[in-house]
């Protein structure tokens, strides 16, 4: 009898990561996803200033054979609207998200498909903090993703340790029957709160983290903090999911 196939999603929002564009999606291509797992990688350059989109161009056209669907915003819209239009291109019986940089291991994804492949759970998040030997660079960051789950828990009834982690997956049809406002980086309270509204309990498996410095180009900032945990209070009181 054959095995039933499935595919996972991989939505990879791009914006001026020239420096590693290029290894991330071999990375995502070699990663061994178990048995009866295809892939399909989506990537939005969101209006890159750098040579991000010639890069993926060459590696496409190096790669002829890759799954990779290629979408450009014309102007920059933010992390958010990258991955709404990302949403639009899935295929897949599943979807994730991941962050065009070095800092976390597509192989990971192995771990976390299987309690979806269950059937036990519709939205799995992979933690950086369930891995005891990983470490983080700067302490404020450490201490708002610890913040931000708290409040995750306490809103909205879940037990989770990592509510800012890029690595959050979905069957690909509840991802997509859910409207999302966002535009930056608040789509991971966003999606956070509106999964949980649905009672949807979010299983969390420990993966790989090796995070880059500010100088190295991450990206997020203070401001973005409390732009998440304003996003948490507001889906949970005063705008329906």
């Amino acid at each position: 009898m054959e095995q039933v196939r499935h595919t996972l999603s991989i939505i990879i929002p791009a914006y001026n990561e020239e420096k590693t564009i290029a290894e991330l999606l071999q990375r995502v291509l070699d990663a061994d996803l178990g048995e009866g797992m295809e892939r399909q990688l989506i990537v939005v350059n969101d209006c890159s200033t750098d040579s991000t989109g010639s890069i993926v161009e060459e590696f496409i056209a190096a790669h002829p054979q890759a799954p990779i669907t290629y979408l450009k915003h014309d102007r920059n819209q933010g992390k958010g609207m990258a991955v709404r239009t990302g949403i639009q291109a899935v295929k897949g019986d599943y979807v994730v998200m991941q962050d065009a940089d070095l800092e976390l291991d597509p192989n990971d994804f192995a771990k976390m498909l299987p309690h979806l492949r269950s059937g036990q759970f519709r939205v799995v998040y992979g933690s950086r903090f369930l891995a005891e030997e990983n470490s983080h660079t700067y302490v404020s960051y450490q201490l708002g993703g610890k913040v931000l789950s708290i409040m995750t828990n306490l809103l909205y009834g879940q037990h989770i340790t990592d509510e800012p982690t890029c690595y959050k997956m979905f069957e690909a049809d509840l991802l997509k029957s859910i409207p999302l406002d966002c535009k930056g980086f608040e789509f991971c309270p966003e999606v956070t709160a509106k999964v949980s509204r649905l009672g949807c309990k979010i299983k969390e498996v420990p993966i790989r983290y090796y995070p880059r410095s500010i100088e190295e180009g991450k990206k997020l900032r203070l401001k973005d903090g409390f732009k998440a945990m304003g996003t948490l209070l507001k889906y949970r009181f005063w705008k329906k999911p």
